[in-house]
């Protein structure tokens, strides 16, 4: 099983789409085996945006991601990185297709919904600068065994 990093930006707050996002991850099968609330400081926002730090937007991604509260998801699965990226589809709501989150509910690139890690090791970084291990909770669906063959784990 792999492991991801998902964070409902502020907008999905804001759009009360928390929910609707969340479901469309269950409905896939896909665990939540970490599920939190909080609001991202400035000390944050750098830290998981290190690499944009001195970009020129990267001031205005430090307000937008600051400006209201987030949901962070530890979510687990099989190939779980690439699923929940094609689920979120194109980083721009305007070039995502139907279908995916972006598609359906963004017409923005910055204010685009929803972050997921891309990559195995954007993913470790990042769970652990947003949950501790104690905030991990794993378990196993009863439903797992009807939701991919025994082989595929």
């Amino acid at each position: 099983m792999q492991r991801t990093l998902v964070l409902l930006k502020p907008d999905t707050v804001q759009r009360r789409l928390m929910g609707e996002i969340i479901s469309r991850f269950e409905n896939k099968g896909l665990n939540i085996i970490g599920l939190k609330m909080l609001q991202v400081t400035p000390d944050l926002a750098k830290q998981h945006y290190a690499e944009h730090v001195e970009k020129p937007f990267y001031p205005s991604l430090e307000a937008f991601i600051t400006a209201a509260p987030i949901v962070a998801l530890a979510i687990e699965g099989l190939d779980v990185i690439k699923v929940v990226r094609d689920m979120l589809g194109a980083t721009s709501g305007l070039a995502a297709a139907a279908g995916t989150i972006r598609g359906d509910y963004s017409s923005s690139r910055q204010m685009n919904l929803v972050h997921a890690s891309d990559g195995p090791e954007a993913a470790k970084r990042e769970l652990e600068l947003y949950f501790d291990d104690s905030e991990i909770c794993h378990y196993q669906p009863v439903l797992t065994p009807f939701m991919h063959a025994a082989d595929e784990a």
